[in-house]
This record gives C-alpha cells, sequence and structure tokens, in this order.
C-alpha cells in the first residue's frame, strides 16, 4: 500500500474504489463518521444532495455511497466507516471529491491512529495517509480526490476544525439551519439541517434535484423519539417514509461466512444489499438462534453481483446471516426506509427489494432475462405474537416474462432475476 504524508499527492485508479476512515477502539474513545463533498470548480457543492453521509447515504447520480460502520469488535480492534465511489461515474461539473471525517462524542485527540485507507473493490490496496496528531479537533477534511482531465489523484490534507462536521460543511457551502422546537421524548436530540444557499426548505417549491433539503443530521445511534420497532404498527404506517431508525453497517468476507450483526438492530425488517463480482453463485441465508441455517434470502447466478433483499431481525438476538460468493463481497445492512418505493411504476435490474406504497391493485410485471423471476411480497405478521411477517409468491416464471398479480395493499416486494424488469401498476 503508498503511504502518503500530509501535503502529498498519489494518482489512483479511475474506476470503483472503496475508501475507509479507521481508528482503534476502546474505552471513551469517540466513534468517527466519515462522509463526502462533492465540489464544483469554484470549491463549492451544488446542492444538499452532494454531501453523502449517514443520513443521506446515496448521491443521485449513484457514483458516492455511504456504506456504514464496520461491526465493532472487542476494545483495542480496528473500527472503520466506509465510502464507496466510482470516479468514472461522477459528473463532468464535479472537480473535487472531499472526504471529511467527524469525532462523535468528544475530540479526535481521544481517537488513537486515525488513518484513511483506499482499496478498490477486491480489497487491493490503493492508498494509506495516517492523520495522527490531534488535539481538540472535532473533524477533518481527511483528503480529496482531485480532477485532472481524465484522471484522477488523491491529496492528503489533514486539516482539522474545532466545529464539527457542520462547521467544516459551511466551508463548502452548506448553510446549517437552526435546530427545530426538541419533540419530547427519552433520548431525541433535535437536528440539525444542512442546506445548501439558495434552495428552498423541505414541501416548498419545486424539486430541483440537486438542493433537495435530504441531509437531516440526528445524533448517531439515536433513533427519533417515534421510531418504534416494525412489528409494533400496522402496515400502513409501517411504510409510510421515516427518519432511520439504525446506523447501516458494513461487513466484507470472502467465500462462506457466518455474519453477526450488530445487537443493537431493533426487530422488524433490515434491507440487506450485496456485492460480487466474478462469483459462480452469491448467496445469502437467515440462521437461526444456533447459527444454522434456515433459508435463503437471496440466490444469484449472475457474473457481477449488486443486489437488494430483506431480512427479519428476531427479538432478542442478533440477525444472524450465512453469506457466501467466490470472490471477495461487501454485504451493508441498512434501515427499510433505504428502500426504493413507488406506487404507480418502477423499473430494476435483477435483484431488488422495493416498497409499494399504493392501495389494492394488479401488478404488472415485465421481466427480459434467461433465469428465473419470482416476485414475494412481504408484510407484517397478521398476529402480533409471532415474530416472523407473512409472506405470499406473487410470481414464478423464467425467461422472458409478462404478468400481472393482484396485491391487497402495501407490501414489500422481493424481486429476483437475472435481468431487466419493470412493474407498472393498475388500479
Amino acid at each position: 500500500m503508498t503511504h502518503i504524508p500530509k501535503g502529498a499527492a498519489v494518482p489512483v485508479p479511475t474506476r470503483a474504489l472503496q475508501v475507509a476512515v479507521a481508528w482503534r477502539t476502546g474505552h471513551g474513545v469517540p466513534d468517527v463518521d466519515v462522509s463526502a463533498l462533492l465540489l464544483d470548480a469554484a470549491g463549492r457543492v451544488r446542492g444538499d444532495a452532494d454531501l453523502v453521509f449517514y443520513n443521506h447515504g446515496e448521491h443521485p447520480s449513484g457514483a458516492v455511497r455511504h456504506l456504514g460502520r464496520s461491526a465493532p469488535g472487542e476494545p483495542g480492534s480496528m473500527a472503520a466507516d466506509w465510502l464507496w465511489l466510482d470516479l468514472a461515474r461522477l459528473e463532468p461539473s464535479v472537480a473535487r471529491v472531499v472526504i471529511a471525517a467527524s469525532a462523535d462524542g468528544g475530540a479526535f485527540g481521544r481517537v488513537p491512529s486515525p488513518d484513511l485507507r483506499i482499496t478498490d473493490t477486491t480489497g487491493a490496496p490503493a492508498a494509506y495517509f495516517a492523520f495522527g496528531e490531534a488535539t481538540t479537533e472535532t473533524a477533518f477534511v481527511v483528503g480529496e480526490f482531485r480532477r485532472r482531465g481524465g484522471d484522477w489523484t488523491f491529496h492528503a490534507v489533514g486539516r482539522g476544525y474545532g466545529s464539527g462536521l457542520a462547521g467544516l460543511a459551511t466551508e463548502f457551502g452548506i448553510v446549517v439551519e437552526a435546530p427545530p422546537d426538541p419533540i419530547p421524548g427519552p433520548g431525541y436530540v433535535p437536528p440539525a439541517r444542512f442546506t445548501a444557499p439558495g434552495h428552498p426548505p423541505a414541501g416548498t417549491g419545486p424539486d430541483p434535484g440537486y438542493g433537495r433539503p435530504t441531509a437531516t443530521l440526528f445524533a448517531p445511534g439515536t433513533p427519533p423519539a417515534h421510531a418504534v420497532p416494525a412489528h409494533a404498527v400496522p402496515a400502513t404506517a409501517l411504510l409510510d417514509p421515516s427518519p432511520d431508525g439504525f446506523r447501516p453497517s458494513v461487513h466484507q468476507g470472502r467465500g462462506k461466512e457466518t455474519v453477526v450483526c450488530d445487537p443493537g438492530l431493533p426487530p422488524g425488517w433490515a434491507l440487506l444489499e450485496i456485492v460480487s463480482y466474478h462469483s459462480l453463485s452469491t448467496t445469502i441465508e437467515s440462521c437461526d438462534a444456533h447459527g444454522r441455517a434456515e433459508g435463503f434470502l437471496l440466490t444469484a447466478y449472475e457474473d457481477d453481483v449488486h443486489a437488494r433483499t430483506v431480512a427479519v431481525v428476531p427479538r432478542g438476538r442478533p440477525l444472524t446471516l450465512r453469506v457466501e460468493a467466490d470472490t471477495p463481497w461487501t454485504l451493508r445492512v441498512l434501515p427499510l426506509t433505504r428502500a426504493r418505493r413507488f406506487d404507480s411504476h418502477i423499473e430494476g435490474v435483477a435483484h431488488d427489494l422495493v416498497v409499494y406504497d399504493g392501495p389494492a391493485a394488479v401488478l404488472d410485471f415485465v421481466h427480459h432475462g434467461q433465469s428465473p423471476f419470482t416476485v414475494h411480497r412481504h408484510t407484517p405478521p397478521r398476529e402480533p405474537a409471532y415474530d416472523a411477517e407473512d409472506q405470499e409468491l406473487l410470481v414464478d416464471r423464467t425467461g422472458e416474462v409478462r404478468v400481472s398479480a393482484a396485491v391487497s395493499g402495501p407490501g414489500l416486494l422481493r424481486i429476483g432475476g437475472d435481468g431487466p424488469w419493470k412493474c407498472s401498476v393498475r388500479r
């Protein structure tokens, strides 16, 4: 791995990369959050969407995503918060991508061995930068990717701020609004809001794309007072938009491995997203209380897999999964609010998990592929005493498919296939 001193630069591949800010855990050590700011040639964001962090996890272009934090280990072990970015997919108007880090609940002077690591999606190292020697700083511009013609370089910056992510973001054109009045409830922390200049607040005027005020900052790990477990609410309330109820996490491996997720995940549904390349097959299975595989959540045979599915987080024990692929894989565990939603039309490719928000209707599906095309509908259990869900197989066909299926109302649709698909709603 190329070790970069502060102020130096190194060329990086113009392809998909993974960026991690890592640190050593311990009692009283603050957690660290990584974020990315997409800047134009003037060094400013074009709108709120250009800040990608834990509460705004994906840029509209699809070129930058916040993957989440590695599962916590024993005190003294390394932890990391991850970003994924594809430099080749960045819009021409993006001249720089700033990688920032902020400390949650303390200053970087209490964070042992902070560093930044860049790898490609196979895990091959590209760059390493240790940005220690901090004292009272609560945020850092760790480094930035800069475009030079058709090439990109990474520059090690290591510039600290004493005003956290909000103060850092202000330098690049994000306006931090005053927080609203507190909402009563244990553990609630009023959010700061990041808004780019010249854009209307949420709910006013047309959505300009960039500038959509989506970057609402909740204290990490602190769900809003009205966030409740999935099993405690009816289907319509469950499927309504709400702030994320838990922080995303990322797990990486190769071959067959058992993944034990964060024990703090609330009971209910969790969105799973997996990426693997050049594997004969990629599978995810749920496990019982003894770690034994009990049911397939995803089976994909495509060469390159970028798939989503859903799992039920059980009560009283961590969500445990069995993941298998021939090559390295990355698994993200996300709140259900990260799933795509629709009520009239949606399109996708291969395996996905989407939320149907509409009333009773007929769904018309078209699939262009060769493998089986399946659609499962998931709804909350009719009997709250049971810790599962209700599933219904709507579609099970092979190859080129045009088929219709009736639904009685909102629900999750778990779609499996190997090619492009569309779903249209008839009422």
